[in-house]
């Protein structure tokens, strides 16, 4: 039968569904809560504040083609924060297609997005349909710092840092453990994709507003170099991220090289298996609430170009409520009116980079970018 509620957030059991389900009632959005465990899911719904003033339901669903189009036929929207999306996403993307629904995730597997892309885009475009990877804190701010950038004509580089203060998830720990089994990492180099040196390590990076370097890797690629590929104003795209903990990115390396150690050769099923051992025995449990003085993030883009320079810093707090107000914003958003861009988008591109800065400061959750032009 089909929902008569227009947003779905697929996942909403885990930590970043739960967050999106609590910003989709501070907008008084109706939403159905998805997932692969009812309990799970009522538990977590249950948990949001204030969560009896908006209307919303929990259904559990199998994940496949098949299952996924039954239970959100009805819907608008899609709000997928199943990861990893390489292996999970798929099966939503064509249920979105099957029912003609938007659909955004949370991802920051480069890998995923050059596949959505090839084999999505078209068909989410012929129905007018936005499909928007990376819908999230990790990746958009940068994004939304580059564009800020580029409202400077003549600048075609970008080289771009991600940091942030957190706690990993079991979503995020498969999801590096995934990247680095089967898929590789590349930037952009003159409206090309080059590969990240596989055996580089950690790179030592200067962070924007403090003395000390930071650590920091290309983790995955990120999700720009796939984005502005599609933007004529970029030629040239790289981008690192990490976290402000050293101890912790100086553990990053280890905990992949053993995890492949462990998986050389074996079969992709036995490398799942692995994979979501060792993430699970990371962090199992669901991670604390974020607190502002303490979770902390910060984006920073230097864009060049022939005759032209300009960078932007944006400071922000709680990487996660971040995304899900982004995710939020996108269903408000498509609930009214359709996205700025149809078939394969980046989260300015369908969203605006302004409209989305506008949602974050309104909130609380990020500063005021903090922009220095030399032209």
């Amino acid at each position: 039968m089909p929902t008569d509620k227009r947003v779905v957030v697929y996942g909403a059991s885990g930590y970043t569904g739960r967050l999106i389900c609590e910003y989709l009632r501070e907008y008084n959005i109706p939403f159905l809560a998805a997932g692969r465990d009812h309990a799970r899911l009522k538990d977590a719904v249950s948990a949001v504040p204030g969560i009896d003033t908006v209307e919303h339901e929990i259904v559990e669903v199998e994940h496949t083609v098949e299952a996924l189009t039954e239970a959100f036929r009805g819907a608008t929207v899609v709000l997928n924060t199943v990861g990893p999306f390489a292996r999970y996403g798929h099966e939503v993307a064509q249920a979105c297609l099957a029912i003609g629904a938007h659909y955004t995730d949370t991802n920051g597997e480069q890998n995923w997005m050059i596949d959505a892309e090839a084999q999505y885009s078209a068909d989410f475009a012929s129905q007018g349909l936005v499909l928007t990877p990376g819908l999230a804190q990790m990746y958009s701010i940068g994004e939304i710092a580059a564009n800020i950038c580029l409202e400077n004509p003549g600048l075609n580089s970008l080289d771009i840092q991600v940091f942030w203060k957190g706690h990993p998830t079991v979503a995020s720990t498969n999801t590096i453990l995934t990247n680095a089994a089967f898929s590789k990492a590349y930037y952009l180099e003159e409206n090309e994709y080059v590969e990240w040196p596989a055996d580089a390590g950690l790179y030592t990076v200067s962070v924007p507003g403090q003395h000390d370097l930071g650590l920091a890797l290309p983790w995955g690629g990120t999700s720009h170099p796939v984005w502005f590929k599609n933007d004529p104003r970029v030629t040239t795209a790289k981008a690192l991220g990490g976290v402000f903990n050293p101890p912790l990115m100086k553990a990053v390396p280890m905990l992949v090289a053993a995890a492949l150690e462990q998986m050389e050769g074996k079969s992709d099923e036995e490398k799942y298996r692995i994979i979501d051992e060792q993430s699970s025995a990371i962090r199992s449990e669901m991670p604390p609430r974020e607190n502002p003085r303490l979770n902390t993030s910060l984006d920073s883009v230097y864009a060049s170009g022939p005759l032209g320079r300009a960078h932007c810093v944006i400071h922000g707090n709680c990487n996660y409520k971040q995304t899900a107000l982004l995710n939020a914003h996108g269903a408000a958003a498509l609930l009214q009116g359709a996205p700025r861009k149809v078939g394969f988008a980046s989260s300015c591109e369908a969203f605006g980079h302004r409209e989305l800065l506008g949602t974050l400061r309104a909130f609380g959750l990020v500063l005021d970018p903090i922009v220095t032009v030399h032209r």
